[in-house]
């Protein structure tokens, strides 16, 4: 009777940190699913599956929303022997992939925790490797269950999770992310936080040494600080190379670089006192007529107020230094397709800086008129 309580707390415990794992994991994908949507493009790249990149959105969505919505189903114990069978699954899949990503098919971060937790590939390996324990146990401690016995209240609360799921992700999409965990936040000052990371410390360095093994051929990794591989009848030199604990953290900000035909207009741009409309744009050949008809109203207004607006795309701007937007010519600057992506989750939208302070970011459909 004892060792059945023991096994019940222990699989309660499991369940709950497995299910709690999933909701965050989840939930900061979901909030942000044009990041996840890049993650899955990387990954769709390096296994050679490009023809689906088309499909790296939608995925993306449903794929964080199942997760979130299976991490709600292990916490409220809903139809828990099928979702137990799900969580396994997963559990073993994603540990595959993380060796995989950590090894042969190495990438810099595996995006599991969106934007909000950067680990690296080993890092999410291991984590993966101390969670599969716990599907086990979810999974033996009910397997006697029915898997598709299903109860009325269960049905409600499983229609319930998708929609509020996939309902999150969709917004999200068509919006911006509910929580901005990226280095463009509301509230941040471009200017200085780039000051900040370009004065903070350089990575120390570690040297490796390589050498094999004269008796059976393998290879082993040395630090200078390790005189084994002073031996030279067993150890045979093969390579030198320097490597530190890579910080997946730090933030893209310092990247920001803003230039047309005239040069280089970043400094003029963060630094400008009073209110700044930063029109990010992907295409300027190819802006949606209501996102077109927002910015021409927004442009209106800010020059009757006296603002400055300009206009940043990595759309080529062939030695152009205006765009119209209406009867107005707004000054258009090339930045990174990359840092766009950081700065603005969506196609085209809208950033507002007072005195280099980002105080407001827009999807283009939600600029206000």
């Amino acid at each position: 009777m004892r060792k059945k309580r023991i096994i019940k707390l222990l699989a309660h415990f499991c369940r709950t940190v497995l299910a709690v794992t999933f909701i965050v994991s989840g939930f900061t994908k979901t909030v942000d699913p044009w990041g996840t949507a890049l993650k899955v493009s990387e990954y769709l790249t390096i296994y050679g599956w490009d023809s689906l990149q088309e499909f790296a959105m939608p995925f993306s969505i449903w794929l964080c929303g199942a997760e979130l919505m299976m991490g709600s189903m292990l916490l409220f114990k809903v139809r828990i022997r099928m979702v137990s069978i799900f969580a396994l699954l997963s559990m073993i899949f994603f540990t595959v992939i993380t060796f995989l990503s950590a090894t042969v098919l190495p990438v810099e971060d595996c995006g599991c925790f969106g934007e909000a937790l950067k680990l690296t590939p080993w890092q999410t390996f291991f984590k993966n490797l101390l969670s599969l324990p716990l599907a086990v146990m979810v999974w033996w401690r009910y397997r006697p269950d029915r898997i598709f016995a299903f109860k009325r209240l269960e049905l409600l609360l499983m229609a319930l999770f998708f929609t509020c799921a996939m309902w999150l992700g969709v917004y999200c999409y068509r919006h911006l992310p509910l929580v901005d965990f990226l280095p463009y936040k509301v509230g941040v000052n471009i200017h200085e936080a780039m000051i900040e990371q370009d004065n903070a410390p350089d990575e120390e360095l570690e040297t490796i040494l390589i050498y094999r093994n004269r008796r059976n051929g393998r290879l082993r990794e040395f630090s200078l600080e390790d005189t084994e591989w002073q031996n030279d009848e067993k150890w045979e030199w093969v390579d030198t190379r320097t490597a530190s604990e890579p910080n997946v953290v730090r933030a893209l900000i310092s990247e920001f670089a803003a230039h047309n035909a005239e040069g280089d207009a970043t400094e003029a741009l963060l630094t400008h006192e009073g209110r700044l409309y930063m029109l990010c744009v992907k295409d300027l050949s190819e802006i949606p007529q209501p996102c077109k008809e927002r910015m021409k109203a927004l442009v209106e207004q800010a020059q009757a107020a006296g603002d400055w607006v300009v206009c940043l795309t990595p759309d080529p701007l062939y030695g152009a230094l205006t765009h119209p937007f209406g009867a107005v010519e707004v000054p258009c600057y090339n930045v990174d397709a990359s840092t766009m992506k950081t700065m603005l989750r969506a196609t085209n939208g809208l950033i507002i800086l007072d005195d280099g302070v980002i105080t407001a970011k827009y999807n283009c459909l939600d600029i206000p008129l």
